[in-house]
Formats: structure tokens, sequence, C-alpha cells
């Protein structure tokens, strides 16, 4: 959701993978939400619009440095990218899943 991400981070998965257009879709924290939360009807079926009518064939977590819908040290950011990529893709199982960390210098690394 926060505005100081979305350039940085549209702006690497373009350099990276072959794209024109990268479909958003936000929640305060969403790496929490995906890996937290039970009811997450709302995300899925944003996510299934996009993977579905627009064919994304991709989908991307991310976490952030200072986020404040999810105020946690970097490590438990990176963990739950990690269970929520795991999660999607009981949903996606034939999606490539990418799970992404953006430092505090506002640079894109990957979440293994």
């Amino acid at each position: 959701m926060d505005g100081r991400v979305q350039l940085p981070v549209l702006q690497w998965i373009k350099e990276n993978y072959s794209v024109d257009f990268v479909d958003v879709i936000t929640e305060a924290g969403m790496d929490n939400v995906l890996s937290n939360q039970e009811d997450i009807r709302e995300v899925l079926r944003s996510i299934t619009i996009s993977v579905d009518v627009n064919k994304s064939t991709r989908l991307f977590v991310v976490g952030h440095y200072d986020c404040r819908g999810n105020p946690v040290e970097e490590e438990v950011h990176r963990q739950e990218i990690s269970s929520a990529v795991k999660r999607l893709k009981g949903h996606w199982p034939g999606h490539e899943i990418v799970g992404l960390w953006v430092n505090k210098d506002w640079a894109v690394e990957l979440v293994p």
C-alpha cells in the first residue's frame, strides 16, 4: 500500500522479468495479512481476477522497511513473506510466486 515502495518494486519487476504491466493488489502489511490472517478471501478474489482475467503468470509478495501496517523487525517480515509465498503456492501451484523485500535504501531484494 505504501507509495514509497510502489515504484522501486514495479521497476525491479520490469527490469528482471519480461513484462509490460504489473497488477498491484495492496493491503496495509500485506506480508502479515497473507501469512497470518485466516480470512483472505478478498485478497484471493483480487489475485484470481489478475490471474484469470489479466493472465498474470507470476505473483510477488512484497514486504518493506518501515512498514506502518506491519511494524515488525526485518526478520519477521522475511519469515512472513516466505510463509505467504508458500500459502499462495497452495492456491496457484502452477505459477511462479516470488518473495521480495524492499530494504531501508528502497532497493529490492529476493527473499528465498
